[in-house]
């Protein structure tokens, strides 16, 4: 599904003699239906690898495949509908704090100039997979971290992509909200959606026992099914 081709990404560095080498002959390939997590120290090239797959960043060298088509190759009117595939989770939540729960679901249909009995459906649908339905007419400063994670979560979801991207999807959160959204990002893989989930938590990675791709100075270390987070 994903293929990830000898992909190196520099930085210019002109502060410095030596660029920014972030990604360094890179390959890997990610399934269709996999839970695969991306561990690494800061500075390991987790964040520049997932801003690969969105097209946010062209690599330097290599080629990045989704269904077989070269993205870097995807012309820039075409990039929105690219990444409606993709559905992307964050540390800070990214909410419109003015929308209550279910507007800032919809708002994400209605920006897609979808009807109105189609966005009641399935923003009515998506709040019952996160757990959300009894808290749809509150507004995001009166949900818990844990419930803002999973209204972020549900407006990832919402035009029903075929890959979660989750960067550090619990790095505000304490430990019990953090089971709740791991599982939660368990349970919408078990619906048929590819998960990627880029973290520093070692218990969650642990805990999962799915795919582990850790990163080490740009480099690919160690690719295991069943991995643990080793570093």
């Amino acid at each position: 599904m994903i293929k990830f081709e000898h992909i190196t990404k520099i930085y210019p560095n002109h502060s410095q003699e030596h660029n920014t080498v972030a990604l360094n002959e890179v390959s890997f390939e990610i399934k269709e239906k996999e839970f695969v997590s991306i561990v690494g120290k800061s500075g390991a090239g987790k964040t520049t690898l997932l801003k690969l797959l969105l097209v946010e960043e062209t690599p330097t060298q290599g080629v990045i495949l989704f269904e077989g088509e070269n993205i870097s190759r995807i012309k820039s009117g075409e990039l929105c509908h690219f990444r409606r595939r993709i559905g992307s989770v964050f540390q800070d939540y990214k909410l419109i704090s003015s929308k209550n729960v279910y507007e800032n679901i919809a708002y994400v249909m209605e920006v897609m100039g979808i009807k109105d009995d189609q966005i009641k459906h399935d923003v009515s649908q998506v709040l019952e997979i996160v757990g959300l339905t009894q808290r749809a007419f509150n507004f995001p400063a009166e949900l818990s971290g844990g419930e803002k994670q999973r209204l972020s979560i549900a407006r990832a979801l919402i035009h029903r992509p075929q890959v979660i991207i989750a960067d550090e999807p619990t790095g505000n959160l304490d430990p019990y909200h953090t089971r709740d959204i791991t599982n939660l990002l368990l349970k919408i893989n078990e619906l048929g959606t590819t998960v990627i989930l880029a973290t520093h938590h070692k218990e969650i990675v642990n805990s999962l026992k799915k795919r582990v791709i850790t990163l080490d100075e740009g480099r690919l270390v160690r690719d295991e099914e069943k991995g643990r987070f080793i570093l």
